[in-house]
């Protein structure tokens, strides 16, 4: 008896163990509710998919630009852009995606469309039917191509900020097993995504406050699973046809790119110049991934210039 028994006990508690590690590192701890929504800024708008936190912000006749983050990073990331366009007169709409700062973590296959629904879905919930100026940071560079894409005459402009594109990739073995992956990620990983945060800028000494505002994101339920969703259910795509389809369109085109960019190096510009030949693309010394942050005095003037002409 003590020999059948003593290998239970054993695996009892490794499993304990095991399970009291992942409890013990796992930054996601709460449920984004309506308590949660009522002491966030900005407004909140249910979607189809589950509500969106957003903020909409200047004159009511303004112009609209619409701002689309990067991958992972919350509305905030465009905050002096925000401020600048607003103070300039237009009327300015930033989000966060799903599954990034206060909106929802719906348990879906993020691909593409999820995207490109919800920014569409956005539109609409907030009656914002005219053609707008379309802006789209790093990851936000691909969801704003498959916007114009999609709806071609809702799209007046488009700018770029240090974009990238999807194109095909292989997706490891560990991320084909969920529960493998969100063990390892939540043990190992998630803990320093935060601090990851900071090689987006050339001079991040600047910036000393950044992993913590990422931070408050990661407390909530769902973050890493829909990083994970978003980058399982997207690796066959390749833009390139979205966006020769795009640049074919007249529509002005604006690109940004900090040239100490190493997470998108200005190498990769030549994919948004030959696809669309009429990009004027403003090359900003001195800084890296988030040029609008480091050079604002490079990036905002001629942003707002390229938008009244």
């Amino acid at each position: 008896m003590a020999r059948l028994i003593r290998p239970l006990v054993y695996t009892l508690l490794v499993g304990a163990a095991i399970g009291g590690l992942y409890t013990a590192a796992d930054p996601e701890r709460l449920d984004i509710d309506q308590s949660v929504r009522a002491s966030a800024s900005g407004q909140f708008v249910r979607l189809n998919d589950g509500y969106t936190h957003y903020e909409l912000g200047g004159p009511p006749q303004g112009r609209l630009v619409v701002l689309a983050a990067g991958l992972s990073v919350p509305y905030y990331i465009w905050d002096p852009t925000f401020a600048a366009l607003i103070q300039a007169g237009f009327r300015v709409l930033r989000y966060d995606y799903y599954g990034r700062g206060y909106s929802d973590r719906p348990d879906l296959a993020y691909t593409q469309d999820v995207y490109v629904r919800q920014l569409a879905g956005l539109l609409d919930a907030l009656g914002l039917r005219d053609p707008i100026d379309l802006a789209g940071l790093s990851f936000g560079g691909s969801v704003v191509t498959s916007f114009a894409d999609r709806y071609p005459n809702r799209v007046r402009s488009l700018v770029y900020v240090d974009p990238s594109f999807r194109t095909p990739y292989r997706v490891s073995v560990v991320e084909r097993v969920p529960i493998l992956w969100n063990f390892l990620t939540a043990v190992f990983e998630e803990r320093w995504w935060a601090d990851a945060q900071l090689d987006d800028f050339l001079h991040p000494d600047r910036f000393p406050d950044w992993p913590d505002r990422y931070r408050v994101q990661l407390q909530y339920r769902g973050f890493r699973r829909v990083q994970r969703s978003t980058n399982v259910n997207n690796a066959a795509v390749d833009q390139d046809p979205e966006l020769k389809r795009v640049g074919q369109h007249p529509r002005p085109v604006l690109a940004f790119w900090g040239k100490e960019d190493n997470a998108v190096p200005i190498e990769f510009s030549s994919t948004l110049l030959q696809a669309m030949t009429r990009t004027r693309l403003v090359t900003v010394e001195s800084a890296g991934h988030l040029p609008h942050w480091e050079r604002p005095d490079a990036v905002h003037p001629v942003w707002i210039a390229f938008l009244h002409q």
